[in-house]
């Protein structure tokens, strides 16, 4: 993991002084609730339905065992005992006291965390592939990459007050697991024939009220002008971006104003004037950045191991259930990466617990070398298992009832807090999880639909990606009322696709009705071995929307 030196650790300690005197001065009443509006959405403060809401960055979802332990005693000490994972891998205090904000910043930057730019109109946290360094797909390491590029955007005084929010994601795997298209930009990491590094650059892409796909503005960019070429991007998109209108104001509604071709070529003109200037990036640079990413001295694991761990997977169905959904191939033989599912009933999805995050970071020590990943889907990573304990850890997270093994599955939705915390939300999002969850909770009849992808936002910002989802849920407002609209065929990886709508909007009580119709018209017409998705795509919407609206 990357680790502080002296210049981070100073940056961080100043801006929790800075902020505390802020803070200390709005509350003694000598700046007003518009000035300091600014200040506190930089520090990542929101003020909430109910409560203000603190959001802390996880830069590209990676978090050391000590990191994780602290936000637990964090949670238990100034919150409601537990903390909410998003799809942006970032964690949300929903219920911290706003006098208490500046103590939790020091205790964060104690152990090298922050909450900087995870609010405001400024480039937003990074995130990456959950499985980034230890994918056997893996053509290049995003992780250091995403470093450079955190280093780049944080406190960029040119970027600080952009027309809107800006979010990169970067991947350098054959599958793409971090939705670099629906990004305002998407960085895809190559390598050419003689090895050497290249980028697909992706603009234009997002969710929220006007859904789009990125568009390919680079095709073929040497790595060393990646950094001088983010910059062309974002002095195009400060300029020419819309500020008179918040809805029309992110890189998309631009880039499809102008037209890709007209867009680049500003890009191009933009980075004329910064192509090998002094952000161009050397091999020495990247290779400062690199060397915090170095693997862990992982013990070699015997043939028998393996061959044991293949016998207690035929022998143990509950286990190899486990192992199936939630275990993932390693690139080094003999260990695995191992999905916690943070989706139970008794909690909203991507919650966990003080307690839970403290046993975690323990498990974390004991069986993954200290280190955890957050996943864009709200569940926790422990990235390197020997293949020997892997019962023993299946054992340890089924008494946390951390071990649902429904990763990837329907009950492995995907939510935002919704209108039981978020004042911009038009519905409540977590209610229609637990009753979607509930309705569907036979594990025998999860694991025949296959890989299925449902996502519930509580508003048009889309934060639960429903656009993405096979199956999508906007709560949606009519005269005051709660109304759920239901969407088919979106996609997030490669060939990421837009679910398109299905017809008019339903009562809360009706969605998971509706999703079983759903469901039976994919049995009934699916063809061996194809998934929801690709039955939707062949058959189409109209049988679904005639056996729903019948």
């Amino acid at each position: 993991m990357y680790r502080y030196d002296t210049h981070d650790q100073t940056l961080v300690d100043e801006r929790v002084a800075q902020f505390r005197d802020q803070m200390r001065r709005y509350l003694e009443g000598k700046i007003s609730d518009e000035e300091f509006l600014p200040l506190r959405v930089q520090n990542g403060l929101y003020i909430q339905r109910y409560a203000p809401m603190l959001r802390i960055a996880i830069p590209y979802g990676m978090l050391a065992s000590y990191q994780l332990r602290k936000l637990g005693e964090i949670a238990a000490r100034y919150d409601r005992g537990y903390g909410h994972f998003t799809t942006r891998t970032n964690l949300q205090l929903n219920w911290p006291a706003l006098e208490d904000v500046p103590d939790i910043l020091a205790e964060l930057a104690s152990v090298q965390m922050h909450a900087i730019q995870t609010s405001g109109n400024d480039i937003r946290n990074t995130t990456t592939d959950q499985f980034s360094g230890i994918a056997a797909d893996e053509e290049v390491d995003p992780r250091p990459w995403c470093e450079l590029v955190r280093q780049w955007s944080t406190f960029h005084p040119e970027f600080a007050y952009l027309p809107r929010k800006f979010k990169i994601a970067v991947t350098g795997a054959e599958e793409d697991r971090a939705a670099i298209q629906v990004h305002d930009v998407g960085l895809r990491l190559w390598r050419d024939d003689a090895g050497e590094v290249r980028v697909r650059v992706l603009a234009g892409g997002g969710l929220g009220r006007t859904p789009m796909i990125g568009e390919t503005v680079c095709e073929d960019l040497p790595w060393q002008h990646l950094l001088t070429y983010l910059e062309a991007i974002l002095r195009v998109y400060n300029q020419f971006g819309r500020r008179d209108n918040k809805f029309k104001a992110r890189i998309k509604i631009l880039v499809k104003a102008l037209g890709v071709e007209e867009f680049r070529r500003r890009v191009e003109a933009e980075w004329a004037h910064l192509k090998d200037g002094p952000q161009t990036l050397t091999e020495e640079a990247v290779a400062a950045v690199a060397d915090h990413f170095v693997d862990p001295e992982r013990r070699e694991v015997a043939p028998e191991a393996l061959e044991a761990f293949e016998a207690l997977r035929a022998e143990n169905r509950a286990f190899a259930r486990f192992v199936t959904n939630n275990v993932t191939d390693h690139k080094v033989p003999g260990y695995k990466a191992v999905t916690l599912s943070l989706k139970r009933r008794e909690h909203s999805p991507g919650d966990v617990t003080s307690e839970q995050m403290a046993a975690i970071a323990d498990l974390a020590d004991e069986y993954s070398y200290g280190e955890l990943r957050v996943t864009h889907e709200q569940n926790l990573v422990l990235t390197d298992v020997p293949v020997d304990r892997l019962e023993e850890l299946w054992q340890r997270l089924e008494s946390l009832g951390l071990a649902n093994p429904t990763v990837g599955t329907l009950a492995d939705l995907i939510c935002c807090p919704g209108g039981d915390y978020c004042g911009l939300a038009n519905a409540k999002s977590i209610p229609v999880a637990h009753a979607i969850q509930e309705r569907f909770e036979d594990l025998d009849f999860l694991y025949d639909l296959g890989p299925l992808e449902l996502n519930i936002s509580g508003c048009m910002n889309a934060c639960g990606h429903h656009h993405v989802g096979h199956i999508g849920i906007l709560g949606v407002d009519k005269k005051g009322e709660e109304y759920y609209q239901i969407s088919l065929g979106g996609s997030q990886g490669n060939g990421a696709s837009l679910g398109k709508i299905l017809g008019p909007s339903f009562y809360r009580e009706d969605v998971p009705s509706v999703i079983d119709k759903l469901l039976q018209v994919y049995v009934g017409e699916r063809t061996p071995d194809e998934t929801f998705v690709d039955t939707y795509r062949r058959i189409g919407l109209k049988p679904f929307k005639e056996r729903v609206y019948a």
